[in-house]
């Protein structure tokens, strides 16, 4: 497997003080050609890890396939290095027989980069992938106050960002049972929200009802499409989304979240799925003089 991280000698300045050379941590990027039944269907620049789960999202993203069912087999093929070492840079996707070929729009003519999960589409009508999922049905009540501790949940999973500051990540919650059910890293946030629903997939939790998914940057129209070709009724992330991202999940029956911070966060659709509990206010005080209310509500 590709290295994740990589140890580099750099020059660290602070004006005022001696500069000194001293090691540091980078993640690694990669590139990984996606293969179908052996035809190259894209490569993405990725940080290597949890690769199959990287294909299989991507493979439901671009609905290509729904259930783990429609998925046989995935396994790493040709692919070497200047010794002859595998870089295992190169995944094959093997379909289910009652699975329709993809059709060729799907190659990308374009390599994919870490900040791009659209690139190489060459029609705009490729964008917009149809839905298999109705998120209307999905009636799950999301409790505002946990809500607001996804953050946190989402950061405490991410190991690579404290060795190297240099990823992105995305998790899937439970919005019931409150478990935090995975966390993906990644240089891409469309790649770690790939690897995301590509474990769903594989664990069978397709669609993904009554979940959250949350994600440590902004909110693309590519995430939230992603999200909903998964049947995510919730995305939630801790900066902004784009009028097209709002648009699309007010369109589809999403929850969209964004500025999820401390205590507040800005509900863009879907506010229906969102349980505010606000406490009453205190009463006023009694004014001088004036009678007490009785437990009717009437004076004395």
């Amino acid at each position: 497997m590709g290295r994740v991280t990589v140890r580099r000698q750099v020059s660290r300045i602070t004006v005022g003080r001696p500069t000194t050379v001293v090691p540091d941590t980078l993640i690694a990027e990669e590139p990984l050609e996606l293969r179908i039944g052996g035809r190259a269907i894209a490569v993405t620049m990725r940080t290597p890890g949890d690769d199959m789960d990287l294909l299989a999202g991507f493979l439901v993203s671009e609905g290509v396939i729904r259930t783990r069912d429609d998925l046989a087999a995935m396994r790493y093929c040709a692919g070497a290095d200047a010794d002859g070492h595998n870089t295992y840079n190169v995944l094959d996707a093997e379909l289910a027989g009652h699975v329709a070929e993809p059709a060729s729009s799907l190659q990308r003519s374009l390599v994919t980069t870490s900040a791009c999960g659209l690139c190489g589409k060459t029609a705009i009508e490729q964008v917009e992938v149809a839905l298999p999922y109705d998120l209307t049905d999905d009636r799950v009540v999301i409790d505002a106050e946990w809500l607001c501790s996804l953050p946190a949940a989402l950061r405490a999973g991410q190991q690579l960002f404290e060795r190297t500051g240099g990823l992105h990540a995305a998790a899937l919650f439970d919005a019931v049972t409150r478990e935090r059910l995975v966390v993906r890293e990644d240089v891409g946030r469309h790649n770690a929200v790939d690897k995301v629903i590509g474990w769903a997939l594989r664990a069978g939790r397709l669609p993904a009802h009554r979940a959250v998914l949350a994600v440590s940057g902004r909110a693309s129209f590519e995430l939230t499409q992603k999200a909903a070709v998964a049947g995510i009724p919730a995305l939630a992330a801790i900066s902004a989304p784009s009028a097209l991202a709002a648009d699309l999940a007010e369109r589809v029956g999403l929850t969209l979240v964004g500025f999820l911070r401390g205590t507040s966060m800005v509900v863009y659709a879907g506010a229906a799925r969102i349980a505010a509990t606000t406490p009453a206010p205190d009463p006023p005080p009694a004014l001088a003089g004036a009678p007490h209310p009785t437990p009717s509500g009437r004076g004395r």
